[in-house]
């Protein structure tokens, strides 16, 4: 079955944590740039006592050496997921997989779901036919490299599940039920498209935190899964 990861988007601690105890049987929640860097390491450890496990989704870019050292950092910590950029490198990405020494669960970030193809040509450099196929490509790199799997837009993820066979984790974000605002997603995908297409972990994000009642919001998506 799919999992579902709450993105803990929100403005602090306190209401991150006021927000998981109201999700019945929470496993995974995001820990994003806003919320790690206004609270850091005190929050994930905080999250991990209550047995929740954390995805830290921190889209490392840089030189293998930094980015192995964060990883190691993230692995030390308790995250159970990170990210890494596909865009780093194949060196980059090799780095990081060892440095996670098969303890924290790396995923490749391919083309991230508020690009358009008009926007990851600007990118690139080139002409972008297919968004699909730079995500495949992308995530060839990052399985070449050891990551246990990679994160992709749901538009792309019956391409992927069939390039790269059923054992990679293929996390996908900009999950939104029907009649959900899309926000500054380009590319959005439903729960239950999501699931049929292959999608081992789905994060959710604002449908749940901005939602009135959010633990019957949190319910109705395990529902779908």
């Amino acid at each position: 079955m799919a999992e579902l990861v709450v993105a803990l988007d929100l403005p602090s601690g306190r209401e991150a944590l006021a927000l998981a105890a109201r999700l019945p049987a929470l496993k995974w929640v995001k820990l994003g740039s806003m919320l790690y860097v206004r609270e850091g390491p005190a929050l994930l450890r905080e999250l991990t006592a209550r047995g929740v496990r954390v995805f830290l989704d921190l889209k490392w870019h840089d030189i293998p050496s930094v980015v192995a050292a964060a990883v190691e950092a993230a692995r030390e910590l308790g995250a159970a997921m990170a990210t890494v950029h596909c865009l780093g490198g194949s060196a980059m990405l090799s780095a990081a997989a060892t440095a996670a020494a098969g303890e924290l669960a790396l995923v490749g970030v391919t083309v991230l779901t508020s690009h358009d193809a008009a926007d990851f040509e600007q990118v690139v450099g080139r002409g972008v036919p297919d968004l699909s196929f730079e995500a495949e490509r992308l995530a060839r790199i990052a399985l070449q490299a050891g990551l246990r799997g990679v994160v992709a837009s749901g538009r792309e993820l019956a391409l992927l599940r069939e390039a790269l066979g059923p054992d990679p984790w293929i996390v996908v974000p900009a999950v939104r039920a029907p009649g959900d605002l899309p926000g500054d997603q380009a590319r959005t995908v439903t729960p239950q498209d999501a699931v049929r297409g292959g999608a081992t972990h789905l994060v959710v994000g604002r449908p749940i935190t901005l939602a009135k009642d959010p633990g019957g919001v949190y319910q109705r998506f395990m529902e779908t899964l």
